[in-house]
Parts: structure tokens; C-alpha cells; sequence
């Protein structure tokens, strides 16, 4: 018998808190269905299977960083508002590895969660915003968004992995790091002309 009180919502936030401890690709509807003391077939009455499973991890994680990140980069700007974006998203990374996965693996969502979900919309409104603060427009806006997710997903995804084995922190070379960044977003390149050579 389903346990009472079981949702959607419920569902997700159970999923989650198992991708954040064992992983995301460790999590199955049997391991799930085990957490929460219910029969499998009791959690399709919530979500139809695992891929929309984590499509609702995802949107729930992109959610939380989004909010994670307003709230951190709220009346800033320039340098500041770049530093305060940065680590909101890197003690994201940090303390929801299994979640922050899901919202940097390709993983088909159903289109009307997306409407219905701020979290994306919101942080391409974040992004754009901050840059702008730098002068930027497109297609440069574009580039500079990509440079910034490979970047910090680069950077914490290697740092969980123990990637960084040098007696130099990650700390400081992730402050370094976010410096190189501001320079260059404020001497931002010009574009070259389509076959340009550099």
C-alpha cells in the first residue's frame, strides 16, 4: 500500500536526497520505492518512470541553485555580483552533487514541467543580467554564458572527482580563476568576421 500522503513533490525530493547520496546514475524506481517503504508500481501513480524521474530531480535542483544564486547576487554588480554567482553555484555543486548532475546531464523533461518550472527561465535571466553589467550583447552574451558554465561546471566537476591533487588549494586557484574571468569579461574581445583568421 502506498505510503499516505505520497505526491509528485514527495516523489522528486525522496529522489533527489538518494541522487545527493549515492549518485544520480544509482538511482532506480526499485531504490526508490525501497526509501520511501512503498511497492514500485506505487511510485507510477506519481511519475511516469525514471527518465521523468529525473527530468522532475532536474527542474527541482535548477530551481534551488537558481534561487541559490538570486539571492546571493541580489543588488550586486561588476566583480561582485561575478563572485557571489560563482560560489552560490560551486556550494551548490558541493553540498547536492546528485542533483546538480541532474541539471547538467542531457535528460529529456516533459515540456509542460518545463513551463510550469521558473528555475530555467529564471537563470538565463540571472546570467544575461550580469553580464550586461559588463557591456555585453549578442552574440557575445551567448559566448560569454557557455565560457561561464564550462568554467565552474569544469572547475567543480574536477574537484569532485579529486582532480586537483597540487599542493595549491582549489580555493585559491578558483579565486584566481574568477579574476581571469572579470578581466576578460571586461576586455572582452570584438567578434571576428565569419572565416577571419586570428
Amino acid at each position: 500500500m502506498a505510503r499516505a500522503g505520497l505526491t509528485a513533490e514527495r516523489v522528486t525530493l525522496a529522489g533527489a536526497e538518494l541522487a545527493d547520496e549515492a549518485g544520480l546514475d544509482q538511482v532506480t524506481m526499485s531504490q526508490l520505492a525501497r526509501r520511501l517503504g512503498v511497492k514500485d508500481a506505487s511510485l507510477y501513480t506519481h511519475v511516469r518512470g525514471l527518465e521523468d524521474l529525473r527530468g522532475r530531480i532536474s527542474l527541482l535542483a535548477a530551481d534551488e541553485k537558481t534561487l541559490a544564486i538570486a539571492e546571493a547576487t541580489a543588488g550586486r554588480s561588476g566583480k561582485d555580483a561575478l563572485f557571489a554567482y560563482a560560489d552560490a553555484w560551486r556550494e551548490y555543486a558541493h553540498r547536492y552533487p546528485g542533483r546538480y548532475l541532474a541539471t547538467q546531464t542531457p535528460i529529456r523533461i516533459d515540456p509542460a514541467l518545463v513551463a510550469d518550472a521558473p528555475g530555467p527561465r529564471r537563470a538565463v535571466e540571472l546570467t544575461y543580467g550580469m553580464l550586461r553589467g559588463y557591456g555585453l550583447s549578442e552574440p557575445d552574451l551567448t559566448d560569454a554564458v557557455r565560457l561561464l558554465r564550462s568554467t565552474f561546471h569544469g572547475f567543480v566537476a574536477l574537484e569532485a572527482a579529486g582532480g586537483f591533487a597540487h599542493a595549491r588549494t582549489p580555493e585559491q586557484s578558483w579565486v584566481r580563476a574568477l579574476d581571469a574571468l572579470h578581466t576578460l569579461l571586461e576586455h572582452w574581445p570584438p567578434a571576428r568576421e565569419e572565416g577571419e583568421t586570428p
